[in-house]
């Protein structure tokens, strides 16, 4: 009798714990979706966040497909063309891409997607396995409603052909992601322009906080604002 108690005592405790646990720490589970950009040097995933979970995370990611010869098409396919693919993903818990994840995502299934996979993108390779090389940035949005007049971009990719990130810190925001030719290694990892409201900063001005030619920008691979309001 008293083994039976301290058994169904031992059950209940368990459950207020897992409960707990899911209250402390909520779920991060979904359906994830990522601008894709890159070139012959790498490839590059950025996590399409809004202010609310499961997707309130500003996340980039370097990768490779798994399937070399897909690797190589793809990336011919991106060197110096800046336009928009997107990543269909599978259902995963985007906290195992967190740096510190006691179980770290390695790979996963995606259809990859010329243009945007939820406005009329048409799918390019279905069922494709991606395989997680690098956590380039892992942040937590706020919801909170702030303005930051300034715009900072960090600089992604290496080689001649790389990209500026928008760092998402205010709200309502955009994301957005521009390809640039760089003639050296020593362009600054982070930029900053004045921001103009929710518009695009100028290739002009992105262009001289870098300290390169107006030209040097290539142009706009991802521009949203409508899921960071």
């Amino acid at each position: 009798m008293m083994q039976a108690i301290s058994r169904r005592l031992g059950a209940i405790l368990i459950g207020w714990l897992l409960a707990a646990t899911a209250w402390a720490a909520p779920s991060t589970f979904g359906t994830h979706g990522m601008a894709l950009f890159g070139n012959h040097e790498g490839l590059y995933a950025s996590h399409l966040p809004m202010f609310h979970g499961p997707h309130d995370y500003q996340l980039i990611i370097q990768f490779h497909v798994a399937d070399a010869g897909l690797d190589a098409t793809l990336r011919n396919r991106l060197e110096g063309k800046p336009m928009l693919w997107t990543i269909d993903p599978e259902k995963f818990e985007l906290d195992r891409l967190a740096p510190n994840s006691p179980t770290p995502l390695r790979h996963f299934k995606a259809d990859l997607v010329l243009g945007h996979f939820e406005h009329d993108g048409k799918v390019q390779y279905s069922d494709v396995t991606l395989v997680v090389d690098k956590v380039l940035m892992y942040r937590q949005l706020s919801p909170a409603v702030r303005v930051n007049p300034v715009a900072s971009y960090v600089r992604i990719g290496e080689g001649r052909q790389r990209f500026l990130v928008k760092e998402i810190d205010s709200r309502p925001d955009f994301d957005h992601i521009v390809a640039y030719r760089s003639d050296n290694e020593t362009r600054p990892v982070r930029i900053h322009v004045a921001k103009p409201h929710l518009g695009e900063p100028s290739p002009t001005a992105l262009a001289t906080a870098l300290g390169l030619p107006r030209k040097a920008i290539l142009g706009t691979v991802y521009y949203y604002t409508d899921d960071l309001r």
